[in-house]
């Protein structure tokens, strides 16, 4: 780490703890707790602001120049400019705010307050960055437009937040009906199609859906899928504070299993070890990451893609 970072951070956590009365190993605990905080908040940042970036670029270089409109909450923004003539910038804000309310209260304080940023951010970027206007090819506008506009909503949910609000709402109605969130995610988009073949041509719509779905592949090869759950194995020889970690920081449950390491020689006994399992949403996975980082940084940790589950704490506890 720079020395500079580290003499930062512990002075931080010295004022903090300054008059607490804590032990020298709590006082490096908490250093350490502080660092992997600081790291994982500067990762999760610049994968936001690089989704920021590629979606601005998508949307001014391919989609606004050539009346092109995508999905979701950019989609309706971007009928709305055109029948309008206002600014992007100011639709994809006020559209967006009420996903936001509704993440802020379903999803968790921290993902809403992250999302936010990143969705003005977005508007910030396309009001006042100038992109050259790449090609006039329908085609290219419709692929490529949705490469770059997917490939920013991709590495945005990476960095723990949306810059789109349509996947708060998918979660939201998923938690309470039996509609999955790809369900209702493309039962959401297929409105705005209609609304654009009605408004504009049919033309527009089937390029808009062609754009749609060069978003959604592309969002699906960066994060494997918003819809789809992640199966976490947890190898860690602190595996009773990574269980509380689970329990008490995300609010999810996980089962442990009794196991042996095999990483020895013949004639050595095998040690035994409890192996944590939980199941979580993508969107949890940074956080995941980050508290397992607090407890033991050399953890080992398997994840599996998990297409959907039933039962359990999956659809009664919020994500945090």
């Amino acid at each position: 780490m720079n020395p500079i970072f580290q003499i930062i951070v512990q002075e931080t956590v010295k004022r903090q703890l300054k008059n607490k009365g804590f032990s020298e190993f709590q006082f490096q605990k908490e250093i350490r707790n502080t660092k992997v905080e600081i790291t994982h908040f500067l990762k999760d940042f610049a994968l936001i602001l690089l989704g920021v970036f590629a979606a601005g670029f998508g949307l001014k270089g391919f989609l606004l120049p050539n009346n092109f409109i995508d999905g979701g909450v950019t989609g309706i923004s971007l009928i709305f400019t055109e029948l309008t003539n206002v600014s992007l910038s100011l639709f994809l804000i006020l559209i967006n705010l009420p996903f936001l309310i509704l993440a802020f209260n379903t999803v968790g304080k921290q993902f809403a307050i992250r999302s936010t940023i990143g969705i003005i951010m977005l508007a910030l970027v396309v009001h006042f960055i100038p992109a050259p206007t790449i090609t006039d090819d329908k085609l290219l506008i419709a692929i490529f437009g949705g490469f770059f506009l997917g490939l920013g909503i991709g590495l945005a949910i990476r960095g723990g937040s949306v810059i789109d609000g349509t996947e708060v709402l998918a979660v939201y109605i998923s938690r309470k009906s039996s509609l999955t969130i790809g369900d209702v995610i493309l039962i959401f988009n297929l409105l705005i199609f209609s609304v654009a073949a009605y408004v504009f041509s049919i033309e527009t719509a089937l390029y808009a859906i062609l754009t749609y779905l060069a978003a959604s592949k592309t969002v699906d090869f960066i994060v494997y899928g918003i819809e789809e759950y992640i199966g976490v194995t947890i190898i860690s020889d602190k595996s009773e504070e990574i269980r509380v970690a689970i329990i008490e920081k995300l609010g999810r449950g996980c089962t442990i299993y009794l196991g042996k390491r095999g990483f020895t020689k013949v004639e050595d006994e095998l040690k035994s070890i409890n192996i944590i399992y939980t199941l979580i949403t993508r969107l949890e996975l940074a956080k995941l990451q980050t508290e397992i980082d607090k407890i033991d940084p050399k953890a080992f940790i398997v994840m599996q893609n998990v297409k959907d589950a039933k039962g359990g704490m999956i659809k009664r506890k919020p994500l945090k």
